[in-house]
C-alpha cells in the first residue's frame, strides 16, 4: 500500500490474498475503529478496509476535511492507489453513506468503479436537507450526539475527551450540513440501502429514495432500531453486505427478512 493510501485506509485484520475489499466510511465524528469488530465476521477472501478521516485518532493533528469534494476525492485517490486488482464494495453509514456514494461516482468516472455500494442511515440525495447542528455550542453538540446514541454519555462528561472529540464532530457536521449533492448524478453499479425502522434522521421512506441515485440494480432493507441500529444489528448488517459481495460469513447469521 502506498504511503498516501495508508494515510487514509486501515486494515484491522490484514488479508493480502483477499479478492474483495470491503471499504467502510464512518459517520460524522466517527473513525475507522468503528468498524474494527466487523473484520472477524468476514470470510478469508474479503478484507475490511476502514477509512480514517483526518482530524481524529492517529490523524488528530491534521485539519479535518472542509468539503465533501475534498473528502470523497481523497478517498477515491487512496482507493485507486490501493490494491487495484481487487473488487471494491463500499459501505457508509450516515455521513459515511454520502462519502461512499460520492467516492463511487469519482471511481466510476475514472473507469475503476466499485462492484457495489451499500448506504445506511442517510436519506437519498434529493431528500437531504441542510442543518445547523454545527453552529451549536459544545453542550448543544454533545446533546445531539447523546440523542442519536452514537457516543457514550460518560465520555462526553469528561472535559478532556470533549476537547479532543468535539472539534472533529463539529467539522464533520459542518461538512455534511452544508453539502449539496448533485441530485442528477447516478451510479452505474448496483446500490443497496439499509435503514433502521425507528430512525428519525433517515426514515425508511427517506432511505428508500436512494433508488434514484443509481441506474443499476437497487435493493432496500429495513432492520429494527434507531439511527445507530447497525450496532446491535451488526451481524445482520454484515450478512447483508456479504450478500452483495457474493460471499457468506464464516458463521451462520440470521437471515434478513
Amino acid at each position: 500500500m502506498t504511503s498516501f493510501a495508508s494515510t487514509w485506509l486501515r486494515r484491522p485484520l490484514p488479508r493480502p490474498a483477499a479478492r474483495v475489499s470491503l471499504v467502510c466510511c464512518p459517520h460524522a465524528g466517527g473513525s475507522a475503529a468503528f468498524y474494527t469488530s466487523w473484520a472477524r465476521l468476514l470470510p478469508p477472501h474479503v478484507e475490511l478496509v476502514a477509512v480514517q478521516y483526518p482530524g481524529r485518532q492517529d490523524r488528530l493533528t491534521e485539519a479535518a476535511a472542509e468539503s465533501m469534494a475534498d473528502l470523497a476525492g481523497a478517498v477515491a485517490d487512496a482507493l485507486r492507489a490501493d490494491r487495484p486488482e481487487r473488487d471494491h464494495v463500499l459501505f457508509g453509514h450516515s455521513m459515511g453513506a454520502s462519502v461512499a456514494w460520492e467516492t463511487a461516482l469519482r471511481l466510476e468516472s475514472s473507469g475503476v468503479g466499485p462492484r457495489h455500494v451499500v448506504v445506511s442511515g442517510r436519506p437519498g440525495p434529493h431528500r437531504q436537507r441542510p442543518g445547523t447542528v454545527h453552529l451549536r455550542d459544545d453542550d448543544g453538540l454533545a446533546a445531539e450526539l447523546l440523542r442519536l446514541d452514537g457516543t457514550h454519555a460518560a465520555l462526553l462528561d469528561d472535559p478532556e475527551v470533549r476537547s479532543v472529540v468535539l472539534p472533529a464532530v463539529r467539522a464533520d457536521y459542518r461538512l455534511i450540513e452544508t453539502y449539496r449533492p448533485d441530485t442528477a448524478a447516478r451510479l452505474r453499479c448496483p446500490l443497496t440501502a439499509l435503514a433502521g425502522d425507528r430512525d428519525e434522521e433517515a426514515t425508511p421512506q427517506d432511505t428508500a429514495a436512494w433508488r434514484d441515485a443509481t441506474s443499476g440494480a437497487f435493493a432496500y432493507r429495513v432492520l429494527p432500531g434507531g439511527h445507530f441500529y447497525l450496532v446491535p444489528q451488526r451481524e445482520r448488517v454484515v450478512a447483508a453486505v456479504l450478500d452483495v459481495c457474493g460471499a457468506s460469513a464464516p458463521a451462520a447469521h440470521p437471515v434478513l427478512p
